[in-house]
């Protein structure tokens, strides 16, 4: 029985710290601070990510809705770059997919605000109104 209560352990110990809870980001943004703190959703969220360098990025948390957009081979990825005349193809079919669909933008501090804008402006051109800006909570 001993050797048996071995095993388990070790096999827990193992899975334990080989198990991947995150994926990796496909880029590294560095969030602006803010004063405001509201509850991001857990569930059904569309993440649209900003990069320094005016690359834009479309995430969605289903795994199944990233196979059935972006293609088989991308399912694992945690999102994918978009070129910004294509945003708002992706966004209707996404959007099409799963109507329960929340927006969140996240944005690099060192982001040109004529990026951000121009997110902003298909975003409202593809109807959707209402979304969430991600930012770090400044504390005092």
């Amino acid at each position: 029985m001993t050797p048996l209560v071995d095993v388990a352990f070790l096999l827990l110990t193992f899975f334990m710290l080989t198990t991947q809870f995150k994926p990796p980001e496909e880029v590294e943004i560095i969030l602006p601070s803010s004063h405001s703190e509201f509850k991001l959703p857990e569930s059904d969220v569309m993440t649209l990510t900003l990069a320094e360098d005016g690359r834009i990025f479309l995430g969605l948390d289903s795994q199944r809705l990233r196979a059935r957009l972006f293609g088989k081979e991308n399912e694992l990825k945690g999102s994918i770059e978009i070129p910004k005349e294509n945003l708002a193809d992706m966004l209707i079919q996404a959007r099409t997919a799963n109507p329960k669909l929340r927006t969140v933008i996240k944005g690099d501090k060192d982001t040109e605000y004529g990026i951000a804008e121009d997110v902003m402006d298909i975003l409202q051109k593809t109807r959707i109104t209402r979304f969430n800006l991600v930012t770090n909570l400044e504390t005092k």
